[in-house]
Parts: structure tokens; sequence; C-alpha cells
């Protein structure tokens, strides 16, 4: 059977799981810490990231990117992506801007783990400007709408839809609840849905040192 690598809160690894919902392709979920000497990642990734979507013959697919443009191509219906060729990349520009403000999630994630006195304010800020930048153009191209490219639920709304419940699970205190109402609505009606009441993030326990 199908099977994918992922970690409990990574919002890349989410957004496969939902793909492979939508789409109704069974799979086997294998959860990883890769950050630990004793994960299986490098066995299927040479980057050591996941996620990693491993088919019945043992080869694999890595970067959540990739992946979704091979299981688009495996399994095309129903589309995620839109035909009209603006449309599609409209919403891959919204993946782009989701995974930009997962980046700079991961890197503040890390700097917290640094001792105070080796954290840098200004690596920080950067940081913080990104993922508000991201989100204040996530909202724009939103506006009254009700998905994030085209005329129905696909790709956009998964990328923007995980950035969101990640920023919940890794930094509830950000204030984008109270910022962005259309980014609320949208979230909300998203999470009704299976493919991502079956995929809720939850933080892991890293045992190794990282830094």
């Amino acid at each position: 059977m199908l099977q994918l690598l992922s970690a409990t809160p990574s919002p890349y690894a989410r957004k496969v799981r939902i793909a492979l919902a939508e789409k109704k392709v069974p799979f086997e979920l294998v959860t990883e810490v890769p950050w630990d000497h004793d994960t299986a990642t490098p066995r299927y990734n040479p980057l050591e990231k996941l996620p990693v979507l491993i088919f019945e013959d043992g080869s694999s697919v890595y970067e959540s990117r990739y992946i979704l443009e091979v299981i688009e191509a495996k399994w095309p219906e129903p589309p995620l992506v839109p035909d009209e060729v603006w449309q599609r990349l409209a919403a891959r520009k919204v993946e782009v801007i989701a995974d930009g403000i997962c980046d700079a999630c991961v890197l503040l994630f890390w700097e917290r783990h640094r001792a105070p006195e080796h954290q840098s304010a200004e690596w920080v800020t950067r940081q913080r400007r990104k993922v508000d930048g991201g989100l204040r153009e996530l909202s724009r191209i939103l506006g009254e709408r009700a998905w994030m490219a085209g005329e129905a639920f696909g790709l956009a709304d998964i990328a923007a839809g995980t950035v969101l419940r990640y920023l919940d699970v890794r930094f509830p205190e950000h204030p984008w609840r109270r910022d962005y109402p259309n980014l609320v609505a949208l979230s909300a009606r998203l999470e009704e849905r299976p493919s991502f009441a079956g995929s809720v993030p939850v933080p892991q326990t890293i045992t190794d040192k990282v830094v």
C-alpha cells in the first residue's frame, strides 16, 4: 500500500494528507520525527525532510509541492488545480505564499530553541515580517470570495488552510484570528471538511538536540 511519512504538526505533510483524502486514495500514514537520530526519513529522502510519499515498489517522491504535482497527475479526479491556466497559476501563487509563511514559522520555531542570549532579535523580526506579510497577502487575495482561487475548493485552499491551523499549533499567540476575519471564516469552513478534520495537526516531542 502507498505510504506517507509524516510529522504530526507539519503543514507540508498535512497538505498531502488532505489531497489524498480528497481524492479518496488509500494510504498508510507513518508518523516520523525527522529530527531524531532513529528516523527512517533519510532512507527515502536524501534531503531528510518530510513529507515523503512511498509507492508500492519502494520508490519515493518528496517535497510537498512536488508530491502534490505527482498526485494530481496520477489521480486526476477530482481535480484540485483549475484547468484554466491563469486560475491554475493563481492557485500555485497561493501555495508559494503559504509555504513561505510556513518556512518562516519553522525558522522562528528553531530560533526559540536557542538559548536566549544566542537568539537574534533581527532574525526573529525578519521572519515575523514574512509571516505577517504573507497573511496580509492571503487575506487580500481571498477578499470576500468563498475560495482562494477559482470557483471551487482546491489546492490553494488546502495550502492556506494548513498554514492557518499550523499557526494555532506553533504560534497560538499570533493575532491572525483578530486581524483577518475572512481568513478565520475560510479556516472554519475548511476544518469542517472530513479531509481536514481527519488530519488536525498536533505537536511532537523532539528528543535529539537540534540547535
